[in-house]
């Protein structure tokens, strides 16, 4: 596998939009139709939501991030707090969110105290 698009559903993508802009720090990289936005996240790694009523609030989405700490305070500095705090024997630290849907996020990391 070469590309991955993990798209999660949303009923309201004004809503959603506003949401995502804060939890991922930036614009979408491009919007494929009036309800749907693309944000790249790395090198072939791309992270979507698209209107779809039916299977909002449904996903579960993990991401592993480098720099635990500096992706904790900026989510804390968007008033985005964790649901859940976790941490593993192997220094392996979770933090989940959820998106005004309560489609649910694990972000990982090493260390990132607690």
């Amino acid at each position: 596998m070469h590309e991955l698009f993990a798209g999660i559903p949303v009923k309201d993508f004004d809503v959603a939009l506003e949401w995502y802009k804060r939890f991922f720090g930036k614009e979408p990289a491009f919007f494929p139709h009036k309800t749907e936005a693309v944000w790249g996240l790395a090198e072939g790694r791309y992270a979507y939501i698209v209107q779809d009523n039916e299977k909002a609030g449904h996903a579960l989405v993990s991401f592993f991030v480098d720099d635990l700490t500096s992706f904790i305070a900026s989510l804390s500095g968007q008033s985005i707090s964790p649901l859940k705090d976790e941490s593993f024997p192997n220094d392996v630290r979770k933090l989940t969110y959820a998106d005004p849907d309560a489609n649910e996020f694990g972000i990982c990391g090493i260390g990132g105290g607690s």
